[in-house]
Formats: structure tokens, C-alpha cells, sequence
């Protein structure tokens, strides 16, 4: 008997354990931006661009190697006179003394083989082109720089996403529970003014107002926490219903942000290589106007039957040949020139955008710095407010259970509280955020 219940209740303890809800999964940041960059839409598309560009790097240089073309017909020729007899060929009797003295003055007549069989070869290779296909690989080249920038860029502004919103869901942690304590003292008030048996009605509704607004308030942090961990599963892969805790807290304390002179920037690489890409297009769409020198080889053979099954049992003609070959533009009605100055204008454009990025980028880098250390700062004067806040709040409560201060006051001083701790926050968020901008455009 004792057996059994030994066994019942490890039956209902495993039964417990399967049916307990599942466990919360902890996120820090690091695994955040770590799912987030396997999860990005665009971090793909970006690889596949830089693909993409090493592909064209292959097909641009492949011009520069020889080109092997191979062809085989066969026809069957057909006498349009009488289509079921071969065709024939009438030598004049005056030029049968041309094949024999002796068929002098005699009329010839030569079948002409209805089976024709065909096969060939032909090689060509480019042996100097002034240019085109040179500067069209080096297009290419800066192509392949320009993705590879562009993937770096694409990678900082995913971590910097993926920060965001991470920090951003922390915030809104926070500020719930800011808001329940926040409701939870209002109503520790309106009991301790019940209990006290000295309840007025001017004091009773200001804290029946003041506990209604608070739970607007925490109906709308709650919210917008639901709304920010939901946007964070949603780019991180996790499931939306599963629970999230994020692990990491915001710091206590921030150090000194150790940042030199930007120097330079992924957008500042791609748009250098853009310039050198339109200019290498320029020079090869220019170079289109020039002769092209190429080396030719070609073999041919011929087999003629009036029979198809014995079309190979003699031996068939065949011919070859190699030499050069110089193919000269005469005219194009100017094709050349004009792709070349859109190319070149191309390239005026982008040294522009590159100038003007050096100037924004520079500005915003050092601003990210600036407001960095700003609100790095300010960051003990709020401190300090927002301790002399909770000080004033603590006596405003003993003032309010003694009877010396109104609901009014109470709710005012609690009010204040309130806000510097959603400042400080906000604060420390834009401190992180600042650090991150500063990665992001500098690192």
C-alpha cells in the first residue's frame, strides 16, 4: 500500500511537470543582433548582390580568353524540274576538250550529289582591343568592391536595428514596471485614507482620478512592451506567443567614448568605387570606336554522296586556315561617344554624392559623439533629481498618512517621480543608442 502511494504521487508530479507552462526564453543582447542578422531580408539580399558581382566578374573576364564555335549541317538538294531524279550539270560540248582531248566537241553531263554533309570548326582570339575589354573587368572589380562595402554597410545597420529594438523592448520592461508601482502606491494612498476613518470627498476623488489615470497608464506601457518584445520576435525568428525575457539590464554607469576622426565609412567606399566603376565603363564604351586585333583559325569538312548510306565511304574534302584579323569602326553614328559621356557623367554624379556624403557623414559622426557625451553629462543631474524626487515623494507619503498634505499634492509630487524615471531612462537609451550611431558610422 505504501508502494502505491509513492507511485501516485510521482504520477501527479510528472503530470505537473508536463502540463507546467513553458519556460521563458532569455535573450541578451548579443543573441539578439545574432538572430537578427541570420533572420535579415536584407543582409541576404546583400550577399546575393555580392554574388551576383563576382558572377559578372567571370562573364567580363571569359572576353579575354578564345571562343571555340562548332557547326555541322546536312542538306539534301532537290531538282525542282523532276524532285525523283538527281540533279545534273550540262558541261558545253566547246569545253569538253578541257577535261580530255578526246571529249572534245562532246556534250558532258554531271550529276550532282543530292546528300551534302557539312562540319566545322572556327577559333578566334582577342589579342588586343585598346581597352574595352580591360576597363570593362575593371567595372566589374569595383562592382565586386561596391557589394562588399555595401554588405558591411548592411551588416552595421542591421546590429544597429537589432540594438534598437532590443533596447527599445527593455524600455518598455521598465516603464511596466514603473507604471504597477506607480498604480500600486495611489492605491496603498486611498487605503491608508479609508482606513484612517478622516476620508473627505475632495481627497477621495482626486485619488479615485488619480488611480484611474494610472491605469490608463500602465494599460498603455503594457501595450506598447507587448508591441516592442512582439517587433523583436517577429525580426529575431522566435515565435510570437513564446515568452521573452531580456536578460540585459542598462547600465548604472557609461564610460568615456574613446572615438577618433572618421577616416572612413562603408557608403564612402562605395561610392569611391563608383566613381572608378562609371569611369572604367567610360574609357571602355570609348574604346568601342577602336580597331579590334584578333587571331583566326578555322577547319572545314565536306562529304557528298548521291547516296546517303554512302556519303562517308569516300573521303571527303576539307580546308583549314589560321591568320589575323583587324575589325575597324567605320561608322556608328557616334554610339560610341555618347555611351562614353553618359558614363562620364555618371561618374561627375557619384563624385558629388561622394563629397557630400563625406560632409553629412562626418557631421552626423561627430554629433552621434557630441550628444553622447552630452547626456553621458547629464546623465548624474538626473540621477540626482530623480533621488531628491523619491525623498520628496517619502515625506509627502508620512505627510499624507499624518493628515498635513492633500490627495492634490501627493498625486503631484507622485507625478513627478513618475517622469524623471521614464527620463532616466529614456536618457540611458539614447546614451546606447548614441554609442551605437558612433559603430555604425565609424568603426
Amino acid at each position: 500500500m505504501p508502494n502505491s502511494k509513492i507511485m501516485y504521487a510521482l504520477a501527479v508530479l510528472c503530470a505537473g511537470c508536463f502540463l507546467s507552462p513553458a519556460m521563458a526564453i532569455d535573450l541578451s543582447l548579443s543573441d539578439a543582433v545574432e538572430k537578427i542578422t541570420a533572420e535579415s531580408h536584407d543582409l541576404k539580399k546583400a550577399q546575393a548582390n555580392l554574388a551576383r558581382a563576382e558572377a559578372s566578374l567571370d562573364a567580363a573576364n571569359a572576353n579575354r580568353w578564345f571562343s571555340l564555335n562548332g557547326s555541322v549541317s546536312y542538306m539534301n538538294m532537290v531538282n525542282v524540274e523532276n524532285p525523283s531524279k538527281s540533279q545534273t550539270f550540262d558541261l558545253p560540248p566547246e569545253l569538253g576538250g578541257l577535261i580530255s582531248e578526246s571529249l572534245k566537241g562532246q556534250s558532258i553531263s554531271f550529276e550532282i550529289p543530292d546528300n551534302i554533309f557539312m562540319a566545322g570548326l572556327e577559333l578566334t582570339q582577342p589579342i588586343y582591343t585598346f581597352g574595352k575589354i580591360g576597363n570593362a573587368v575593371k567595372a566589374v572589380k569595383s562592382a565586386i568592391k561596391m557589394s562588399e562595402a555595401s554588405l558591411e554597410l548592411t551588416q552595421r545597420e542591421v546590429r544597429y536595428a537589432a540594438a534598437d529594438l532590443y533596447w527599445t523592448a527593455k524600455m518598455t520592461d521598465e516603464i511596466v514596471k514603473l507604471s504597477e508601482n506607480d498604480l500600486n502606491n495611489a492605491r496603498a494612498a486611498k487605503k491608508k485614507l479609508t482606513s484612517a476613518g478622516r476620508a473627505n470627498r475632495s481627497n477621495l476623488l482626486k485619488i479615485e482620478s488619480d488611480i484611474a489615470t494610472k491605469e490608463i497608464n500602465l494599460s498603455d506601457a503594457e501595450f506598447n512592451r507587448d508591441t516592442a518584445h512582439r517587433m523583436l520576435k517577429i525580426m529575431a525568428g522566435i515565435d510570437v506567443n513564446e515568452p521573452l525575457v531580456l536578460t540585459d539590464n542598462f547600465p548604472t554607469s557609461f564610460a568615456t567614448l574613446d572615438a577618433g576622426e572618421l577616416k572612413s565609412t562603408p557608403e564612402w567606399e562605395i561610392l569611391d568605387e563608383q566613381v572608378k566603376m562609371y569611369e572604367s565603363q567610360a574609357k571602355s564604351k570609348r574604346a568601342g570606336a577602336y580597331p579590334t586585333l584578333a587571331a583566326t583559325a578555322s577547319y572545314s569538312y565536306t562529304s557528298m554522296a548521291g547516296d546517303i548510306g554512302h556519303m562517308f565511304d569516300q573521303k571527303g574534302g576539307q580546308s583549314a586556315y589560321w591568320g589575323l584579323a583587324l575589325q575597324v569602326p567605320i561608322f556608328s553614328g557616334g554610339i560610341n561617344r555618347a555611351n562614353a559621356t553618359v558614363e562620364a557623367m555618371n561618374a561627375e554624379a557619384a563624385r558629388q554624392d561622394l563629397d557630400k556624403s563625406r560632409k553629412l557623414t562626418t557631421e552626423k559622426y561627430d554629433n552621434a559623439i557630441k550628444q553622447y557625451n552630452h547626456l553621458r553629462g547629464n546623465l548624474k543631474t538626473l540621477e540626482n533629481a530623480r533621488d531628491l524626487a523619491a525623498k520628496t515623494y517619502t515625506l509627502s507619503q508620512d505627510r499624507f498618512g499624518a493628515g498635513q498634505t492633500s490627495a492634490v499634492e501627493l498625486a503631484d509630487v507622485a507625478a513627478g517621480l513618475y517622469q524623471l524615471d521614464v527620463a532616466l531612462l529614456n536618457t540611458k537609451y539614447k546614451i546606447l543608442m548614441s554609442a551605437e550611431s558612433v559603430k555604425k558610422l565609424g568603426e
